[in-house]
């Protein structure tokens, strides 16, 4: 789907509308030898979009009225930063004359963050209530393990198996 088609479709309400190519059955059909045409196997699709959860309660209108000041935020921030940095687009030429298997010249090397959030502090938040379960979940096991059957664990855990009683 182009880009285009989305900002359509987000602004102005169009419906996207696509072919769904199953490359399974394309397959299976080649594996048997069997000729087919190319639509053989394709299904026409309607994507809808759904309001975000914030905003079911505006009107279609308003909707789009909130993503068109988005888009235009976004664009004359990039223009902004071009204009600073005097970076220029590549250009569809240059996109298409890169090598899609090349790697990076420089990569990250530090590890992906235990959790990825907004800011340091919302980071911090999610560490310390995570400490927080981990240690009610340790709590609890240690009860487990002392005989204490009718002990509480965390919510949205997975309590530890009871050990084999042989008969």
């Amino acid at each position: 789907m182009a880009r285009g088609a989305l900002r359509t479709a987000l602004l102005e309400g169009e419906i996207l509308e696509g072919l769904w190519f199953d490359r399974t059955q394309e397959y299976a059909a080649r594996r048997r030898g069997e000729k087919f045409d190319l639509l053989q196997y394709a299904t026409r699709e309607v994507l809808e979009l759904d309001p975000l959860p914030c905003w079911e309660h505006l009107t279609a209108e308003q909707r789009r009225l909130r993503v068109a000041a988005l888009v235009e935020d976004i664009e004359s921030e990039t223009a902004a930063r071009r204009k600073r940095t005097g970076a220029k687009p590549l250009g569809v030429a240059a996109i298409l004359a890169q090598n899609p298997l090349q790697r990076p010249k420089k990569t990250k090397k530090s590890p992906a963050p235990a959790f990825h959030a907004a800011s340091q502090a919302v980071r911090r938040e999610l560490r310390d209530a995570y400490a927080l379960f981990v240690a009610a979940y340790r709590a609890a096991a240690e009860k487990l393990r002392a005989g204490v059957r009718d002990v509480v664990f965390p919510r949205g855990c997975f309590p530890p198996a009871l050990p084999f009683v042989d008969g």
